[in-house]
């Protein structure tokens, strides 16, 4: 068997290999039910074993209360910009909705919610900005939440806490109190990096997160909503996307995605197992350092985000000559180092070091880096 590859994907990313062993090793027989997965009913005990495990232990890392429901829901997080409106504009009378615009995704949220009622910009990155006598250009840095305006009547207020394009992580979630806006529910899509770290869910109504960086395979979305927002869905609120369905059913309104949710309660399994989230934390968190150090000692890349909220999991990165962009792509793929270009909007280079890929696979990036550095520069 071939070494596997580095997999530096911003999504569907590199999965832990031992968890991709195990569902192998299940794959024809899981526990000696002469099944696979994939062959189950959704409503059949074997499955709702699997589904009932999986949240308990996304419960337990996540330490979220039941004050919220956890649900598996599809679409991805593209769709959930949609479902979150239709069913959460209406829990306050002004059905208005506040946005925080720092990148890619937050802007598409945004735009999505305006198809449903009132979306505002409650604060953006759009413009450049001098920050310490350095420009920053749009979408590299995040507005000071003193200065966002949000409206104190909204329904909820909607971040994107981990930009995957731009590399901009939030590293604190605000409380809305603080910002005079108590009543006012906090949303947070925290796709690409759920579970890196341990995340406040109790500041927020609402956490969602695509399943494809960290947390399993693409198929599955991953919803934790505080129960008392469920039930306001808008009559357009197609029935398998209101919540109050979906929660009422432990996520089997519908066939849900059966096997991507296996995978997915495998990979909690192996959270936990390593120490859950404070653990994992430390590791990105090494990670993270080993790469930024080395940048931040090279001229020769630049690097596009201001350093207070530059992401530990999406590391955006260019060359000094967009010519060298073939051959840098080209001498990494020699190397085992793969999906190292940037997302085509922005250009460049874009490095996904999310939980599955380990120290080992950055310091073998950063060998690269170096020696493209010493023949190039």
């Amino acid at each position: 068997m071939m070494p596997r590859p580095w997999n530096f994907s911003a999504g569907p990313s590199a999965l832990p290999e031992s968890v991709l062993a195990q569902a192998a090793a299940e794959m024809l027989d899981w526990h000696g039910c002469g099944m696979s997965v994939m062959e189950m009913s959704h409503r059949g005990r074997q499955f709702v074993q699997i589904c009932t495990e999986a949240e308990q232990d996304l419960r337990a890392l996540l330490n979220v209360s039941d004050d919220y429901a956890v649900m598996f829901m599809q679409g991805g997080a593209t769709a959930e910009n949609a479902i979150i409106p239709m069913n959460l504009l209406a829990t306050r009378p002004a059905r208005k909705a506040d946005f925080v615009l720092t990148g890619t995704w937050s802007v598409k949220s945004h735009k999505e919610c305006q198809r449903y009622g009132d979306a505002a910009v409650a604060a953006t990155a759009a413009s450049s900005k001098v920050i310490g006598g350095r420009e920053q250009a749009p979408y590299t840095w995040v507005p000071a939440p003193s200065d966002w305006q949000v409206r104190p009547d909204a329904s909820y207020l909607h971040l994107c806490s981990n930009e995957t394009i731009g590399g901009v992580e939030f590293m604190d979630w605000p409380r809305l109190a603080d910002l005079g806006a108590p009543d006012v529910n906090l949303v947070v899509d925290a796709s690409s990096h759920f579970l890196s770290r341990p995340m406040p869910v109790e500041r927020t109504g609402m956490v969602f997160a695509g399943a494809q960086k960290n947390a399993g395979p693409a198929g599955v979305t991953i919803v934790i909503v505080r129960r008392d927002l469920i039930g306001h869905a808008l009559p357009v609120c197609p029935s398998a996307f209101d919540y109050a369905n979906v929660a009422a059913e432990h996520s089997m309104f519908n066939t849900p995605p059966t096997y991507a949710i296996y995978i997915a309660g495998l990979v909690f399994k192996w959270l936990r197992d390593r120490g859950g989230l404070a653990a994992i934390e430390r590791e990105n968190i090494a990670k993270a350092d080993a790469l930024y150090g080395y940048f931040n000692d090279s001229s020769f890349y630049r690097l596009p985000v201001h350093p207070s909220v530059r992401s530990r999991m999406n590391v955006p990165f260019f060359l000094p000559d967009p010519a060298l962009d073939e051959p840098f792509l080209r001498g990494a793929e020699a190397r085992q180092l793969m999906q190292l270009k940037g997302h085509k909007s922005v250009g460049g280079m874009r490095a996904s070091i999310y939980n599955a890929l380990p120290l080992q696979g950055v310091q073998a990036l950063i060998d690269y880096l170096k020696d493209f550095e010493r023949t190039h520069g």
